[in-house]
């Protein structure tokens, strides 16, 4: 089964939780943080977090949540080797993966339902990186 790091903020909490039960057949979770959606945390601690995992290995992927996923997206792209998306459509998370060999999905769980949050991640996981003239580009980043 494949490892995916995971984690929230205090807003992204419950469908972080969502997540994992959702997948738990499917993939081994390490679920880094929040544990609790009461108390208020900061998203960027968080987001640091996951990206110093991920990015220790070009096969490592990982799921950030935060209430709208662009906090986390804005700092988890402030790492070195990580290229996070936002994701809100089936369609711009197979575009994140196609042409841009997103390692991180960002979803918002106060605009994303839950079952296209679901529906985001099996495509996110299941779309390999084309590759081939994006190559270049993506190493531009």
């Amino acid at each position: 089964m494949k490892k995916l790091f995971i984690s929230s903020d205090h807003a992204g909490y419950n469908l972080k939780k969502q997540i994992i039960k959702k997948f738990d057949k499917k993939f081994i979770f390490i679920d880094l943080g929040t544990y609790n959606s009461k108390t208020s945390v900061s998203y960027t601690d968080y987001a640091h977090k996951l990206c110093k995992k991920v990015a220790n290995n070009n096969k490592n992927m990982g799921i950030l949540v935060c209430g709208s996923g662009m906090g986390m997206s804005m700092a988890a792209n402030r790492h070195k080797k990580i290229r996070a998306a936002v994701c809100y459509s089936t369609k711009n998370t197979k575009l994140s993966r196609l042409h841009n060999n997103a390692n991180i999905i960002t979803l918002g769980s106060r605009l994303t339902k839950k079952n296209i949050a679901f529906k985001c991640i099996d495509v996110f996981i299941n779309t390999k990186f084309e590759g081939g003239r994006h190559k270049k580009r993506v190493k531009k980043i």
